[in-house]
């Protein structure tokens, strides 16, 4: 591999290891969120309510935030920085942060409004279960506001990571769930007394966490050159490149708002806990997924767009490349180790007060099929950032609606059979379609790229992790055979076997002769002997 290959890889690396142990924070915290959740109140009427609640803001929170807007605004950012300089850069940052807070406020205002028909339409069979309705439809009015929060936030992580600070943006979402934990429990327990139900202090600390997740981004946005100032021009050149990438991407992403819509729809129609279990198990899948696979595509979008607005095609696609291939080697054994201790995870980390070992076994069911999808997961987050650089967001809409399809025929095949786990087998299948499919238009878009080595890189990297997740499940399935035991004697002998399958698996890596694990090998040598 050449030396800007390498270059490109490290720079890439370095930047999705430092975002990586922030994820890693901020995960572990949800995490630890969840197991609150499931100690207090188990799974059923108390956490259904709350997710559903939960989940309207975070549908738009997807779209407006973390999703459309942050993607299109560091791609301008960045073209800005690279071609017209501090002054006209800043503006634009402040004029997007005005209208932030007019066109997203305006929503939020509008979704408290409207909360009893989003329920209503999200969740009907709630309707069956006296007051589930009404709980419901009281969280999703406190948490609404969250949706603005999240936004400018966001926006400022944009900031942030166009100019290369990666960490600290990713480890504001640990104030958020610290937030949440410590605020949320603390007025929980308070709510009974006033007779307000306990769940609802969860909903008051998750919109503390939002506002934890902002605030702790002012001191580095500072840092960086930032300074807040009265801005707001519709007619702003930069705000309508913004728009005109973000409209497409909106309409692309709401594919996958209605796909999370979807979900929860037949959710809600399966028996009392399912939206719990997938909810719970979504939590442990979206560690890796979170670890990695999202961070190697913030660390991505702006290399390739800077490449991109260089016309540089031949670097551009050696950076996607060396990203997937970087995914696939922290994805695939992830995703089977996942597979084969889902349920002594779910034990460990829910099954505590009020949640079973029914709920442990559904969740653990819906961890499994889950999964399978966690490479999809990452590659598609990956590429589609590739074509908002190239400028063209059609395709990523096409895919998101494509994935609609898929996952509409794939409930229908198997929720009668599955209940609750066709909800995560389905999810994780459509999203491997909609990765096959952005694969081969991107491949006809750039002028092709090796899908061959790619292809050899998930065969060998598939080996290594299979052998270390067959030793991972005899070792496991044996030593609790041997030494039984209560919580901490799981925790350690979960832990031991972990540990173990990452030592074996990363003995394995350097024989599979993959060009990236040779050049981040060559750049922790060279950093070691500096």
């Amino acid at each position: 591999m050449s030396q800007s290959s390498q270059q490109q890889t490290g720079t890439i690396a370095r930047a999705a290891g430092s975002m990586s142990v922030a994820v890693l924070a901020s995960r572990v915290l949800g995490l630890v969120r969840e197991q609150v959740f499931a100690g207090l109140f188990g799974a059923g009427y108390a956490i259904d309510a709350f997710v559903v609640a939960f989940r309207i803001p975070n549908l738009l929170r997807d779209l407006f935030a973390e999703g459309a807007l942050s993607t299109a605004f560091v791609t301008v950012f960045t073209r800005y920085e690279t071609q017209r300089g501090p002054a006209q850069t800043w503006r634009l940052a402040n004029n997007v942060a005005a209208c932030i807070l007019l066109v997203v406020g305006a929503i939020t205002l509008m979704g408290i409004a409207a909360s009893p028909f989003l329920v209503e339409l999200m969740a009907p069979d709630f309707g069956l279960v006296s007051g589930k309705l009404g709980l419901t439809t009281l969280m999703t009015r406190i948490m609404f506001p969250f949706l603005l929060l999240i936004s400018l936030a966001a926006l400022a992580m944009g900031i942030l990571n166009a100019r290369g600070k990666f960490f600290v943006p990713a480890l504001a979402s640990s104030f958020f769930n610290m937030g949440s934990i410590v605020a949320g429990v603390t007025l929980s327990l308070v709510m009974p007394a006033f007779g307000v139900p306990a769940i609802v202090g969860m909903a008051w600390g998750t919109l503390i966490g939002g506002l934890l997740q902002l605030a702790v981004q002012f001191p580095l946005l500072r840092k960086v050159g930032y300074r807040a100032a009265p801005v707001l021009d519709f007619k702003d050149e930069g705000l309508r490149q913004i728009i005109k990438l973000m409209l497409p991407a909106v309409v692309g992403l709401s594919a996958s708002q209605i796909n999370v819509f979807i979900n929860t729809f037949y959710a809600s129609s399966c028996m009392e806990g399912s939206v719990s279990w997938l909810n719970y198990a979504y939590r442990l899948v979206h560690l890796p997924q979170g670890l990695f696979g999202v961070a190697l595509s913030v660390a991505t979008l702006p290399v390739v767009s800077r490449f991109a607005a260089q016309r540089d095609f031949p670097s551009l696609k050696r950076a996607f490349e060396s990203s997937l291939s970087l995914a696939l080697l922290v994805e695939i054994p992830a995703a089977l180790g996942l597979m084969v201790l889902a349920e002594p995870i779910s034990a460990v980390i829910f099954q505590h007060g009020r949640f079973t070992a029914w709920d442990t076994r559904q969740t653990a069911a819906a961890l499994m099929l889950y999964s399978i999808g966690i490479f999809a997961f990452a590659g598609v987050k990956i590429l589609v950032p590739v074509f908002y650089a190239l400028n063209n967001t059609r395709i990523p809409v096409a895919g998101s609606f494509l994935t609609v399809g898929a996952n509409l025929l794939f409930i229908n095949l198997t929720l009668s059979a599955l209940q609750h786990r066709a909800i995560a087998l389905s999810t994780s299948l459509s999203m491997m379609v909609n990765l096959l499919f952005l694969g081969a238009m991107l491949y006809r878009e750039v002028g092709g790229f090796r899908v061959r080595r790619l292809a050899v890189n998930m065969l060998k990297v598939t080996s290594a992790a299979g052998i270390m997740a067959m030793a991972v499940h005899f070792g496991y399935s044996r030593a609790i055979a041997w030494w039984p035991g209560g919580l901490l004697t799981q925790i350690f002998l979960l832990l031991g076997n972990i540990v173990l399958g990452a030592a074996l698996y990363m003995a394995l890596v350097p024989m599979l002769r993959i060009s990236e694990v040779r050049d981040l090998l060559k750049e922790l040598k060279a950093r070691l002997g500096r």
